[in-house]
């Protein structure tokens, strides 16, 4: 989101008018009812890029990453490669459209940590450590609360 110059407050002195940089609002009818009032704090707009450029990454490596295709062997999931890195770009363009459709943001959040969810049960399953399972649990804790608190 942008700023704009409003009269009055503390801000910078142009002239014999005061003016202070305050946040934009989108203009357009509903937006402040669909936020709730609340804009995105800067802090849950890292956690959203994070979230979003990890999942773009991980998700186009498994089109093309060797590496991915032996893990997804090694999942037993093999055969649905291709499937979870489509969704997870998809979810991560998701995100990203969040910061502007929060209803979108919250949708993406929550198919993240649903598929988050069944990574951990399938690390369970292949019995990995608790190592290897850290980094699924920790973008399942992080896509709920996306999903619950940062739209």
């Amino acid at each position: 989101m942008g700023s704009k110059l409003q009269p009055g407050g503390t801000g910078r002195n142009v002239g014999s008018t005061d003016f202070t940089i305050a946040p934009i609002r989108a203009e357009r009818p509903g937006f402040a009812a669909e936020h709730g009032n609340r804009m995105i704090t800067p802090l849950n707009s890292v956690l959203i890029l994070f979230s979003a450029l990890s999942f773009l990454g991980y998700g186009s490596a498994c089109f093309v990453s060797p590496y991915m295709k032996r893990e997804f062997e090694r999942y037993r999931l093999g055969s649905q490669r291709t499937l979870v890195g489509g969704l997870q770009v998809v979810a991560a363009i998701g995100l990203l459209g969040g910061l502007g459709e929060p209803w979108m943001g919250r949708a993406a959040a929550a198919g993240l940590a649903l598929m988050m969810l069944v990574a951990v049960g399938v690390r369970i399953k292949i019995k990995d450590s608790l190592p290897q399972t850290i980094p699924a649990l920790g973008y399942l804790a992080l896509n709920v609360y996306l999903g619950l608190a940062a739209f």
